[in-house]
C-alpha cells in the first residue's frame, strides 16, 4: 500500500504497491516522503469501496516517522502504478486527469527551488577550448586534454571531456567515384549502345565511343546483329596506332564479351565496371545519349541503317562544331571563336536538316 500525501493539498492517495519500504527523495532544498505499507488488506473500507481517509492520513504519519520534521511531504507520480485514488473535499473518487491538476501540483511547485537534474553542464568556452585542444593536438586522447586542462585550472571531469573532442576517423575517406572520373578526366573514354527502331520496326544498335575530356563522340557504328568481334572491331578503328586512352569506362553488357575485352587489354586499355543498374556512374555518356534521343532520333524517320548513318552524321557535325555545353563553359567541343558586334549582321545556317541553327556574323 503506497501513501502519498502533500501538506498543501488536503488529499491522500492509497496505490497498491507490492514494495515493503519508506522512502526519502531529496529534491533541493525539499524533503519529500513516500509511505508504503506492506498490508493494504487491513485498510478499513467504507461504502464506496476505497479505503478512508482518517486511516489513510494515520497510516502515513506512521510510515513517516524515520523523517525529520522539517519534511514537506509532497504526492507524487509513481512509475508502474495501475490504480490511483484521489479523494478530497468533493466526497467523490478521482483518476488520473484530476490527479495531475490537483495531486502533482506541489511537484511542479519544486520546479522553482535550486534542484537540478542531471550533471552540470560545461560552459561554452570550455567546450570549444577542448575542440581547439584536440585539433591542435590530434595524437592527444581525452585523459591527456583532462590533465593539460587540470594544470590551467579548469575543474572538469574526463568523461566530460571525452564528450566534446574532435573524433577523427582512423583511415583517411576514400575518394568518391565524381573525383576519380574529374582526376582521369583526359585519360577515360566510355562506350556504350544505343537501340534505334525503324519504321519496319526493326532494331538498330548504335555503338558510341566518348572521350571525357572535351564531350567528343571519338566513334560511332551502326549494325542490326551486334557480336563481340564485331564491337572489338570497331575499338581498333576508334584508337589506330598509339592513340588508346588509359581508361574504358562501360557496363557489364553482355554484348561486350571475351573477344572485346581480350582486344582491349592488347590495347593497352584498363577497364573500369560501373556497378549494376548503375547508370549515374557512366554519366558522361548517358548525357550523350540523352541529348541524342531529345535533339534527333526523336524527331527522326529512320527508314534503315543507312538513313540513321546519314542523320548521326549530320548531328555529329553540328554537336562537335555548334552547339554549345555547360560543362565546357559554353563552348562546343571544337572551340567556337568569339565574334565582335561589328563583324557584320546576324545570319542562320540550319544544320541536322533545318532541326538546329547555328547563327554568325556576317559581313555584308
Amino acid at each position: 500500500m503506497v501513501l502519498v500525501k502533500s501538506d498543501r493539498v488536503d488529499k491522500v492517495g492509497v496505490v497498491s504497491h507490492p514494495s515493503i519500504a519508506v522512502r526519502a527523495h531529496i529534491y533541493g532544498s525539499h524533503r519529500v516522503t513516500i509511505g508504503i505499507i506492506s498490508e493494504p488488506c487491513c485498510a478499513p473500507v467504507g461504502d464506496s469501496g476505497v479505503a478512508s481517509s482518517d486511516w489513510s492520513s494515520a497510516a502515513f504519519r506512521e510510515a513517516s516517522q524515520n523523517d525529520d520534521g522539517g519534511s514537506t511531504s509532497v504526492g507524487l507520480a509513481l512509475d508502474g502504478v495501475a490504480g490511483l485514488e484521489v479523494w478530497g473535499s468533493y466526497h467523490e473518487s478521482l483518476y488520473g486527469r484530476r490527479l495531475a491538476s490537483e495531486g502533482l501540483s506541489p511537484v511542479l511547485d519544486l520546479e522553482d527551488s535550486t534542484w537540478q537534474a542531471g550533471r552540470p553542464t560545461v560552459p561554452k568556452e570550455i567546450r570549444e577550448l577542448i575542440r581547439t585542444i584536440s585539433r591542435d593536438n590530434p595524437l592527444w586522447g581525452a585523459p591527456k586534454i583532462h590533465g593539460e586542462l587540470l594544470k590551467i585550472g579548469i575543474e572538469i571531469s574526463e568523461t566530460s571531456v571525452s564528450k566534446y573532442v574532435v573524433r577523427r576517423r582512423e583511415k583517411p575517406p576514400s575518394q568518391t567515384w565524381r573525383t576519380f572520373l574529374e582526376n582521369h578526366v583526359k585519360s577515360m573514354v566510355s562506350v556504350d549502345f544505343v537501340t534505334v527502331p525503324t519504321i519496319r520496326f526493326q532494331i538498330l544498335y548504335v555503338f558510341l565511343v566518348l572521350a571525357h575530356d572535351r564531350r567528343r563522340i571519338v566513334h560511332f557504328a551502326i549494325t542490326a546483329h551486334p557480336t563481340a568481334e564485331w564491337t572489338a572491331q570497331q575499338m581498333r578503328e576508334a584508337f589506330p596506332w598509339e592513340s588508346a586512352p588509359r581508361y574504358l569506362l562501360r557496363d557489364r553488357d553482355r554484348i561486350l564479351g571475351k573477344d572485346f575485352v581480350n582486344q582491349v587489354k592488347a590495347m593497352g586499355i584498363k577497364q573500369v565496371l560501373s556497378a549494376p543498374r548503375s547508370p549515374w556512374q557512366r554519366a558522361y555518356i548517358e548525357r550523350v545519349i540523352g541529348t541524342l534521343r531529345r535533339e534527333c532520333l526523336d524527331h527522326m524517320v529512320v527508314l534503315n541503317e543507312r538513313c540513321l548513318h546519314r542523320h548521326l552524321k549530320s548531328f555529329s557535325d553540328y554537336y562537335h562544331r555548334s552547339r554549345t555545353h555547360l560543362a565546357l563553359e559554353k563552348d562546343s567541343p571544337e572551340p567556337r571563336p568569339v565574334q565582335v558586334p561589328d563583324a557584320g549582321r546576324i545570319i542562320a545556317i540550319p544544320q541536322v536538316g533545318g532541326l538546329h541553327h547555328r547563327h554568325e556574323r556576317r559581313a555584308a
